[in-house]
């Protein structure tokens, strides 16, 4: 029967990860309770169980005494010494109580309570072993559909997707195997209650990190991440190695990472764009696909005043504004659009690069734009040398013609 109960507690603590010494303690310490409902005491119980063997003893310590008031916790001196002679009154000896000479109500109690256990360590166990995985993918199977609601299977516990945590576009068939993102883990006193979504940045986060090695090892970065979850989502990423590109890593030979993560977001679209700790350039590469011609940051107040060619205007702005609005959620900035046209008409002076089609605004002491020039404050200086080279160069046109 012990070599049994030891088998048994094996079992549990493999399948249900219960630690098998917890479940020894609740043997015991319902060994107590069940004493204690048998003889109405539980202070002078001690109980022992061999963790090899499971081998278990209960002893009542008892007074020796000369008189026998209470015979649950005194013993007379004549009993004593047909134990061990050598007893004295005053001494407390440890009488072997058998536990099947409990009553069945104390029997059943110390079962229910050893069950119990169990089942409040399960539901421990549960709770820590997701714990851990807050803030990152699980996969599940569809259960069924309950109206807009979608019950999953996470293996050891059942979760709900809520119609608000569901990407725009998105169906699922019952049996359906799908990834998760854990958002938040509570213990509600019957298990763990776990939040799940298919629409937090984190998904995509976690599926990149999944696909991409450079991503795994730490040499690229997923620095900022905005998305509007069924229709795109805008990434910025950083190399922590000059030689690697962190676009290419994410991007894959022949799009297959990019591609695998699209798959799994059903044909969501995905921007990857260069990170810069620069706001204008950051602003600039956040905008693609649409070419930009100047960009006025004022990283103090988190604004920024971009300005694009006339036929790039639609294209920056996206539909519904969708461009415009994931690439100020992605820096952190407030976008203002302006085609070139409008920004004449405002009379906003910018400085044309045509080789980088890039253009460097007129500085003051709120707004920068250091990709070019180096945090130096344009003057009338610069203004000069641009007007000089301009003049040299339509001048050596003229000649040509």
């Amino acid at each position: 029967m012990n070599k049994e109960l030891i088998e048994a507690l094996e079992i549990l603590e493999k399948e249900k990860d219960i630690s098998k010494e917890s479940l020894f303690e609740a043997i015991e310490s319902n060994l107590v309770v069940a004493y204690k409902n048998n003889f109405n005491k539980a202070d002078n119980v001690k109980v022992t169980m061999d963790r090899e063997t499971g081998d278990f003893h209960i002893y009542a310590q008892k007074n020796v005494v000369e008189e026998v008031t209470n015979p649950v916790s005194e013993i007379s001196l004549e009993d004593a010494r047909t134990l061990d002679g050598t007893h004295e009154v005053g001494d407390v000896v440890n009488i072997e109580i058998q536990s099947k000479d409990f009553g069945r109500i104390a029997t059943q109690s110390a079962k229910n309570g050893i069950l119990q256990k169990i089942r409040e360590e399960e539901r421990k166990s549960l709770y820590e072993q997701y714990y851990e995985k807050q803030n990152d993918i699980v996969t599940g199977i569809v259960q069924r559909i309950n109206g807009k609601n979608i019950s999953i299977n996470l293996g050891k516990v059942d979760t709900v997707l809520m119609e608000k945590e569901q990407a725009k576009g998105e169906f699922f068939r019952p049996t359906e195997r799908i990834k998760l993102y854990i958002t938040e883990i509570k213990d509600n006193g019957r298990g763990p209650r776990i939040s799940v979504s298919r629409t937090h940045p984190g998904l995509v986060k976690r599926l990149f990190e999944q696909e991409v090695a450079e991503i795994q090892d730490g040499t690229v970065e997923i620095k900022s991440i905005a998305r509007e979850a069924g229709s795109r989502t805008k990434m910025a990423v950083w190399s922590n190695n000059e030689d690697v590109d962190a676009v290419g890593a994410c991007v894959g030979v022949n799009g297959a990472r990019v591609n695998a993560v699209v798959d799994e977001l059903q044909n969501e679209k995905i921007d990857i764009v260069n990170w810069s700790d620069n706001p204008a350039i950051l602003i600039e590469n956040a905008l693609a696909p649409s070419k930009v011609v100047s960009v006025l940051a004022d990283p103090d107040n988190k604004e920024a005043l971009v300005v694009v060619p006339d036929s790039q205007l639609s294209l920056a702005i996206g539909k519904e504004g969708q461009n415009a609005r994931l690439a100020a959620r992605l820096t952190g900035f407030k976008v203002d659009i302006k085609s070139e046209s409008q920004a004449k008409e405002e009379g906003i002076q910018y400085v044309f690069n045509e080789e980088d089609y890039y253009a460097e605004e007129y500085y003051d002491d709120e707004y920068y734009d250091d990709e070019y020039y180096d945090d130096e404050y344009y003057d009338d200086e610069y203004d000069a040398e641009y007007d000089e080279s301009k003049e040299q160069k339509d001048e050596a046109e003229d000649s040509e013609k």
